[in-house]
């Protein structure tokens, strides 16, 4: 039997290729939409992609499921779990198998056990996977998919939170109790193969170790040591990461099937001389470092520079709407790569970043302070400082004066933006709150400055802060500081602080 294992960094997401050696077929599991790699794999190793296994329909990248077995062939596994409106609609259209606990199906001598474990998601399933070409009649690892991480659980509150399914988050944790419940009974010597690892927001606290086993994880991962049901449910739903509001496109784009890209280009380049006018009309994404963007910008632009591009633009990005970038031609295949994985693909092309900088474009700018030289401001109410990290990090440590507004929520609050107020973002450490800054300043706000160094550079100032277990802070939604004790509107009214 061959594993190999796939990751890609930029979505914390594992696949995987099966192959007997014996027969020169091979599976993958799980596949992330960018398919050569595992062609070359395959072909590099002497065998051929006969199929394609699926443990649900994923909500956090587009799968490549639909690419193999319409450009390649691949036969499909997938699952046949679940209520009607988690089936796989275009299965029907090539050769496949539907799954069920118990059913099995084989790619030459490597035999797939399905275990259905749901809870993450209705259809979530795991394969066992025995090595019969290697004379094993038991198996010897499982694919466990977003069901078991290592030092994790899928968390049951996506269907919820990102797609609007009320009532799912709960029954959804009752589920996955007996799941894990299920998962307890297997034999401690089985490996564990997931689909996700640290970073990923499928789960809350997963391990950066690729692989695990079932022995270590019941000793060790925080979601088995509970056996008592509804203290299981209160821990899972508890602290969970923002959902990503892509994840609802990606949900339905991964059931009715992806569009088929074949051999796509890359986006044509666009004339500098243009970018203003397409930042007008479209959005138009400078994947540029932030403190280029904030020396200068072409107006109505967003920064989302590359690193970030895998992590914010599914939450930023209109998926109804064309996208054009700024971008160097090094960093452009891996930004089109990112985007067309979370499902953006109506990008119209692309500006040279050095071109748009000769043309005088950039003709935008936003000031980054640091902590010493706006805390009196910041103190004396003269700005608004808005912080833009998640919940959890806002619980760990704020500023006090500070109001917080997740970065994802405020595309949405744009248009109630106070073109007078003097705005300050702030985030961790100057990333994220850079972006934010240019989300204000595309919307209209005169006077946007960003934190340099974030709440980082402010505590190492000496300067206070709240710490754990304050009592102040809004719940997830909020985008509001609810011990405002100086009586400042919240930033997005008309009024602004004296």
């Amino acid at each position: 039997m061959l594993l190999k294992y796939f990751y890609d960094p930029a979505l914390a997401h594992a696949s995987y290729l099966v192959g007997c050696q014996r027969t020169g077929e091979a599976v993958v599991v799980d596949p992330g939409r960018d398919v050569q790699q595992y062609l070359d794999a395959a072909k590099a190793e002497g065998m051929r992609l006969v199929g394609v296994a699926e443990t649900h329909i994923h909500a956090d990248y587009v799968s490549g499921a639909r690419e193999l077995a319409d450009q390649h062939g691949a036969k499909l596994f997938v699952s046949d779990e679940g209520p009607a409106a988690w089936k796989y609609e275009y299965a029907k259209d090539y050769p496949h198998q539907l799954l069920k606990e118990g059913d099995t199906f084989s790619v030459g001598n490597i035999d797939f056990e399905v275990v259905h474990t749901p809870g993450h998601t209705p259809e979530s399933i795991s394969f066992l996977v025995t090595d019969r070409g290697g004379g094993a009649k038991k198996p010897m690892g499982m694919f466990t998919g977003d069901f078991i991480f290592v030092g994790s659980i899928g968390r049951p509150d996506l269907l919820e939170k990102a797609a609007g399914m009320q009532g799912t988050a709960d029954a959804g944790a009752h589920d996955l109790f007996r799941s894990v419940e299920k998962f307890k009974q297997l034999p401690d010597y089985l490996q564990i193969w997931p689909a996700h690892g640290a970073g990923s927001a499928c789960g809350k606290g997963l391990g950066a170790i690729p692989s695990s086993t079932v022995g270590y994880e019941k000793m060790y991962n925080p979601g088995l040591q509970i056996s008592d049901e509804q203290e299981f449910v209160e821990y899972i739903l508890a602290d969970q990461p923002e959902a990503p509001k892509y994840f609802a496109v990606m949900k339905r784009v991964n059931k009715v099937g992806p569009a088929v890209l074949g051999k796509s280009p890359l986006p044509g380049k666009l004339s500098a001389n243009e970018v203003v006018k397409q930042a007008q009309q479209e959005m138009v994404i400078d994947t540029g470092s932030d403190a280029e963007f904030a020396n200068g910008h072409v107006p109505k632009s967003i920064s989302i520079p590359q690193k970030y591009v895998a992590a914010w633009a599914g939450w930023l990005v209109d998926y109804e709407r064309p996208v054009s970038l700024i971008s160097t031609v090094q960093d452009l295949p891996e930004a089109v790569r990112v985007l067309r994985k979370i499902g953006i693909d109506n990008i119209s092309g692309y500006f040279d970043a050095d071109e748009v900088a000769k043309s005088g474009a950039r003709s935008e700018s936003f000031a980054e302070v640091t902590p010493e030289e706006i805390a009196p401001a910041v103190e004396n109410g003269n700005v608004i400082l808005i912080d833009v990290r998640g919940e959890s990090e806002w619980k760990e440590r704020h500023i006090e004066q500070a109001q917080r507004c997740f970065l994802a929520k405020l595309p949405e609050m744009a248009a109630k933006f106070s073109g007078d107020c003097t705005l300050v973002f702030q985030c961790r450490s100057g990333g994220r709150s850079a972006i934010a800054a240019s989300l204000a300043q595309a919307a209209g706000v005169r006077n946007v400055k960003n934190l340099k160094g974030g709440i980082v550079a402010w505590h190492k100032a000496g300067l206070p802060v709240v710490e754990i277990g304050a009592s102040c802070g809004p719940d997830s939604d909020a985008c509001t500081h609810e011990a405002a004790n100086q009586g400042q509107a919240v930033f997005w009214n008309a009024q602004c602080p004296v």
